[in-house]
């Protein structure tokens, strides 16, 4: 075995346990970490946790428990490898108290395997030839770069012809290979270089030759370099777009002599002409070996942090539009728009119950599709109208405006992104079998504007419209990070169990797919459930379940008012002890602010229930139930604006925010592609994101600046509107990279294809 060099400083000997790791990473306490972990471990879900573990995590929000959860995951599969490592080592007899020292402390894959890399088995390399040559000790003494040796007197006595090595130069090559290798696996050679590469390397593309014409849409890339620290998470996708669809070539490198300079300071020890040697081999160690290994790595790290970026953006999305504000329980009409075909119209009771489904013609047939629209309104008196955005979506609304309807019903336009994949689904099938997908489409065109989202966790979140470069990162972490925000938003707002779909279940905190099916099966053989505590008889919801999902679940107008609440039925027994203190029952108390006054909170303080689960029962005991999300409000687009060639700069319109990306905000201005606000078009200040100022669902103010009709391209400015009033500043508090002025970035337009398209 040749000898390798591992620089490591005593105190990275010292072995520390997971929480030690995580809780000086995230700046919190050891015991807050022990404690997630072990409720983590006992299977307790993390809106549980976050919602009713306070005393036991110091009051960790989701983010945090969610940090804490994925930390230990890494730490976990780090474990595993380490392991593989080390089993590798003893069975090859390689393991020394030393290296299995080092191998112990790494706290990152990337330190475990530059550890690891000496001893890796490899195939036969050009340092392997030189040491069967048997030159490794010449290569040992030039290292030692003693300033009176001469390299070439040395190398004579090295000259074995039977063994390949003729001449001094080949000597001196071959020793050189060994020492390359020697550089490129040292431990710390490789963490400097990677760094190096990380904050200082530049990712440069360049256009395949021939494939300008077939690559337009990546014209702005043909020749272009940005720093790899810097460079915006979209922008590092579309880049590595181009590449896997044989476009753009990609290279990631720091200046070649900042990289030189790193090798020969560590390496380059002296000043004679062995030294000499030392340095050749350090030039060829970058760049035979180190820079491509780097820069694959760099390849990999940069990747994950913009997967990271866009997986986050995504997510904020789709928090922001599953919790968009819902219509509430009205009789409605949904209309699913068709000029053509004709426009499918289906009625819906207040629990969103299919009472009637038919077919107008307002193209075709006016009068005969305004005769039937007015008696479906007033045979199951309607209360609002909901309409699909999609194509005719905004001619529709106009006829229905034109109809001669009460004034007191809206007529509301709704995003039906989507809507298409839930209407040909096995869901779908499974609510409407006798039904067609027009139907079951229009149905969800309704359900969605009365709870948004009971109706979108039917869908793929992928299929919804809000993500950036969704099928570029990485799948199993976008799925994780979506799941996580479906079920923390179920969870937030709570779910009414006698009136919940399955898939609304199955988000709930402790349940899953097979017990809210058990709890359907039990909730149609037995009627409506009457109290938490029926919840017990359902199939295999055992005691975890229960206490997992009790909080989450709501039964209105139940025997006992807590359980419309989010209480949890722990608590029941404070809660009936606060009001017997008051001299008063639990609904009394419910009910009278003044009461609740007069509760003190120390006196119910116990070693498991703290002044944070106290106060969070007071405040649910004043709105039991309560719903997080915004008030309805019904939005309504500019009148005679209805297709891209109604627009003309200059104009102001209201609009919707319907996708929030790092380059900017997409809005729908109600005429079929959605306009691109720029992110230097969305303040009159310098803004790092898009999302301190700007949601998914926001109703905003937009100024058209420009339109290309035939490229289908809207662009949109709210500088200077009353947009402006509502921005949030300090929202976003990642202090992220300075961005490129305005005049370095070209148009998001142009690099990235085409604007939003209505999806069905």
């Amino acid at each position: 075995m040749s000898l390798t060099y591992i620089y490591l400083p005593k105190e990275k000997y010292m072995a520390q346990t997971h929480s030690d790791i995580i809780a000086k990473e995230l700046g919190l306490a050891r015991r807050q970490i022990d404690a997630t972990l072990s409720l983590i471990s006992d299977g307790a879900t993390i809106p549980f946790m976050a919602r009713y573990r306070k005393e036991v995590t110091g009051s960790l929000d989701e983010v945090q428990l969610a940090a804490i959860r994925d930390r230990a995951e890494q730490l976990q599969a780090l474990d595993k490898r380490r392991e593989a490592i080390l089993t590798s080592l003893q069975e090859r007899n390689l393991l020394n108290e030393e290296l299995k020292a080092a191998v112990t402390a790494a706290v990152s894959m990337s330190e475990l395997e530059d550890i690891y890399l000496p001893y890796r088995p490899k195939r036969r390399t050009r340092a392997t030839i030189a040491r069967e040559k048997g030159l490794e000790p010449l290569a040992l003494l030039l290292m030692e770069q003693k300033n009176d040796l001469e390299p070439d007197a040395a190398a004579t006595h090295f000259i074995d012809t039977e063994k390949g090595v003729s001449t001094v130069e080949e000597a001196l090559e071959g020793a050189r290979d060994i020492i390359a290798e020697m550089i490129n696996e040292d431990a710390h050679a490789r963490a400097g270089m990677r760094d190096l590469f990380m904050r200082r390397g530049v990712i440069s593309a360049k256009v395949l030759k021939g494939k300008e014409e077939e690559g337009a849409k990546y014209r702005d890339y043909f020749e272009w370099s940005e720093s790899v620290a810097e460079i915006p998470s979209h922008r590092l996708l579309a880049l590595r777009r181009g590449e896997k669809e044989e476009i753009l070539s990609l290279g990631i490198r720091p200046e070649e002599a900042d990289a030189q300079y790193l090798l020969e300071r560590q390496f380059v020890t002296g000043g004679g002409l062995a030294s000499d040697q030392v340095a050749l081999a350090a030039q060829d160690c970058y760049e035979r070996l180190m820079a491509p290994s780097m820069e694959t790595e760099v390849r990999v790290l940069s990747k994950d942090k913009a997967d990271g970026e866009a997986i986050r953006v995504f997510a904020d999305n789709l928090r922001q539009l599953l919790l968009a504000a819902p219509l509430g329980e009205k009789t409605l009409m949904a209309v699913d728009p068709g000029f053509r075909t004709g426009c499918k119209v289906v009625c819906l009771d207040r629990q969103g119950k299919l009472l009637e489904n038919t077919v107008i013609h307002p193209q075709s047939q006016p009068a005969r599709a305004t005769a039937t629209v007015q008696d479906l309104v007033v045979r199951h008196q309607i209360e609002v109208i909901a309409v699909g955005n999609g194509t005719a979506g905004r001619e529709t609304e106009a006829f229905l405006k034109e109809v001669g309807l009460p004034a007191s019903i809206a007529i509301v336009m709704v995003n039906e992104s989507g809507a298409s994949i839930y209407s040909a689904s096995e869901v779908a099938r499974e609510e409407f079998p006798d039904q067609d997908v027009t139907v079951r489409g229009a149905v969800s065109i309704g359900r969605r504007l009365m709870d948004p989202l009971a109706e979108l966790v039917k869908i793929d979140p992928k299929s919804i419209g809000v993500g950036q470069y969704q099928h570029d990162v990485d799948q199993q972490l976008l799925k994780k990070s979506l799941d996580d925000t479906v079920i923390s938003c179920v969870n937030a707002v709570g779910v009414e169990v006698n009136t919940a779909s399955k898939q609304l279940l199955t988000y709930v905190s402790g349940l899953g797919p097979s017990l809210a099916q058990n709890i359907l099966e039990y909730r149609n053989a037995n009627g409506p459930f009457r109290s938490r505590d029926q919840l017990k008889k359902v199939p295999r919801l055992g005691p975890k379940a229960f206490e997992q999902a009790a909080g989450f679940l709501r039964i209105r107008n139940a025997e006992n008012p807590l359980d419309a609440s989010a209480v949890h039925p722990e608590s029941y027994p404070v809660v009936s002890q606060m009001a017997k203190d008051l001299g008063t029952d639990v609904s009394t108390l419910m009910s009278d602010e003044e009461l609740r006054k007069k509760i003190d909170l120390k006196k119910y303080v116990t070693e498991t229930v703290g002044l944070p689960t106290l106060q969070d029962i007071v405040q649910e005991l004043a709105k039991p139930g309560r719903d997080p999300r915004q008030q309805f409000e019904v939005f309504s687009f500019a009148a005679g604006i209805n297709s891209i060639e109604d627009l003309h700069e200059g104009m102001e319109l209201p609009g919707i925010v319907t996708n929030v990306t790092d380059f900017g905000a997409f809005v729908d201005i109600g005429v079929h592609q959605d306009g691109l606000v720029h992110i230097s078009q969305m303040a009159n200040r310098r803004i790092a994101h898009p999302s301190e100022v700007v949601k998914v669902q926001q109703k905003v103010k937009v100024t058209v600046t420009a339109v290309d009709v035939p490229r289908k391209r809207i662009s949109l400015s709210m500088k200077g509107t009353d947009s402006q009033r509502d921005v949030r500043p300090g929202r976003d508090e990642r202090q992220q990279q300075p961005r490129k002025k305005e005049q370095d970035q070209p148009s998001e337009f142009i690099r990235f294809g085409k604007p939003q398209q209505k999806k069905r």
